[in-house]
């Protein structure tokens, strides 16, 4: 049989995204409107959400070995869930950080002295990283489950060899740990506060009317991206999932 054979117009699969933002705009709660979603946890976000909505969610996640396994249970058992969060990967890299310098017999004091310095420690986050990328991609495609990783916002300075260098907002992540939530994902979304400016002179007052924003459009001023044609900001309202309109799947 001809290779040729295998040919076929790729039909649509769940979604991955990744939301980041500073803490307290929603990010939970937005990607809380989900598919019945369940939650591995990092940290305890689902506070913010009333007891009465409240998602399931796995006990939170305190060593390496708790996040393996309830992935596992999630590729190999069966269940009714269409969606998984991670909540969040930032607080994932914390704990892989603290799990590879803890499991070193050179007790190193930090991560970048970790199996012998020279990136080697931070490599080793990064394929953590890739690890839970890995597992949420078998979910994906075999499980049809949407993802979505949440992460802590942080801003970097990008120096680009033709032209000045310029501060954005990018995940709270080594630089090598970011691509498995970037490259990868169908959506990233910044969400922020619609902020305008008040004041006369050199001196002026930041303000915000509550409106929060989910950027998903390249920019320079974050991180996002999309591949479903948005070309505007979406607006977050509370219980709602912005991606309705435009993903089927949804």
């Amino acid at each position: 049989m001809s290779i040729l054979s295998t040919i076929a117009k790729p039909s649509n699969r769940p979604v991955i995204a990744t939301i980041l933002g500073d803490a307290g705009l929603g990010k939970t709660s937005l990607a809380a409107t989900f598919p019945n979603p369940i939650f591995i946890r990092a940290e305890d976000g689902l506070q913010a959400i009333p007891e009465d909505s409240r998602p399931d969610a796995f006990p939170v996640v305190t060593k390496a070995d708790d996040l393996w396994s309830q992935l596992k249970a999630l590729i190999t058992e069966e269940h009714e869930y269409q969606t998984l969060v991670i909540d969040s990967v930032t607080a994932l890299e914390r704990l892989f950080i603290e799990n590879i310098v803890e499991n070193d017999p050179k007790n190193p004091k930090s991560i970048n002295q970790a199996l012998g310095g020279y990136g080697a420690g931070l490599n080793a986050v990064a394929a953590l990283h890739g690890r839970v990328r890995k597992a949420c991609g078998i979910l994906n495609n075999n499980k049809n489950m949407h993802i979505v990783f949440i992460a802590h916002a942080d801003t970097e300075t990008i120096d680009l060899p033709d032209g000045e260098p310029y501060t954005r907002y990018s995940l709270r992540l080594g630089k090598k740990s970011t691509a498995c939530y970037v490259d990868e994902a169908d959506i990233v979304g910044f969400i922020k506060l619609n902020t305008f400016l008040k004041g006369d002179g050199e001196k002026k007052k930041a303000i915000s009317d509550g409106t929060r924003l989910l950027s998903v459009t390249a920019t320079a001023a974050n991180v996002s991206k999309n591949r479903y044609g948005i070309t505007e900001d979406l607006t977050v309202v509370q219980n709602e999932n912005p991606f309705t309109p435009f993903i089927a799947g949804l």
